[in-house]
């Protein structure tokens, strides 16, 4: 039985990179919303020698998730799932934004759990503007209600970003509170799943030069004087560093966040403020 590799939001940017650094014996399955961009970036892969797959997927809804995890399984085991399907704050309203990203990572996390064996691991893609929010803002409890009350937990989220004013900022505060509840839920998920053999963890880019990145370049440009070489992060770069991180055989990396930002947020906290 061949190995699988998922990889949501694959249609391009990172996700499309991170596919190419995967082995070619391993069977690639890329989905997102977008069915044409999926159709291209496999005859990509499929030129490159690898054997790929598309499977359209809304991240937001659980029984199509639950269709993507089933039609990786039918291909056979499902090895890596990089979850890197996403919006950003320019492209959507806040409750959107966190069904797709919060919501969407439960889904991911729980429906491929379902299929996947001991040696195989999930990759979370959070976003360095998880760590902006002042702490009072973070509550756990709520985070915990993505489980047991979706309407709740989104609502809860959806009051918290109305503090803000204007709608891309509410929806800036959408993204950084949803990308948050990633990096906890993935730490959450590491230590349930961990018990099944299951390895979970997430990464956190920063500003990124992909097709979203550069939509949120004018907003996010403030944060490349932050970076240690002052610069925006390359698709290429993150590819490399989601399939690193994803593969099974870094095995004891798990349970935290990777932050893959330049050195931005670390900057900001620790040297700049001074």
């Amino acid at each position: 039985m061949k190995n699988v590799c998922v990889i949501t939001g694959g249609g391009s940017g990172m996700g499309l990179e991170a596919a190419k650094f995967m082995p070619k014996e391993k069977i690639i399955v890329l989905s997102g919303r977008t069915e044409k961009k999926l159709e291209k970036a496999v005859q990509e892969l499929t030129e490159l020698g690898y054997t790929a797959y598309l499977k359209t997927c809304d991240t937001s809804s659980r029984e199509s998730v639950r269709e993507l995890a089933e039609f990786a399984a039918s291909l056979g085991e499902v090895k890596n799932v990089i979850n890197s399907a996403g919006l950003s704050p320019a492209m959507s309203d806040p409750e959107t934004i966190l069904r797709v990203n919060a919501l969407g990572t439960v889904y991911i996390n729980q429906e491929f759990s379902k299929v996947m064996k001991a040696g195989s691991v999930i990759l979370d893609v959070a976003s360095n503007s998880a760590y902006v929010l002042p702490k009072f803002l973070i509550n756990e409890k709520t985070y915990a209600l993505a489980e047991t009350d979706e309407n709740a937990f989104v609502q809860k989220l959806i009051k918290k970003s109305n503090m803000a004013k204007g709608d891309y900022q509410r929806s800036g505060f959408a993204y950084s509170l949803s990308k948050n509840f990633v990096v906890w839920y993935a730490k959450k998920c590491a230590f349930e799943f961990g018990k099944k053999g299951i390895r979970v963890v997430s990464l956190s880019p920063g500003l990124i030069a992909t097709d979203m990145g550069n939509l949120e370049a004018k907003e996010g440009s403030m944060l490349i004087p932050f970076t240690a070489e002052n610069r925006m992060g390359k698709p290429e770069e993150l590819g490399f560093a989601l399939y690193s991180v994803s593969d099974e055989r870094n095995g004891y990396l798990a349970g935290v966040d990777v932050l893959c930002d330049g050195g931005s947020t670390t900057n900001m906290k620790e040297f700049k403020k001074k």
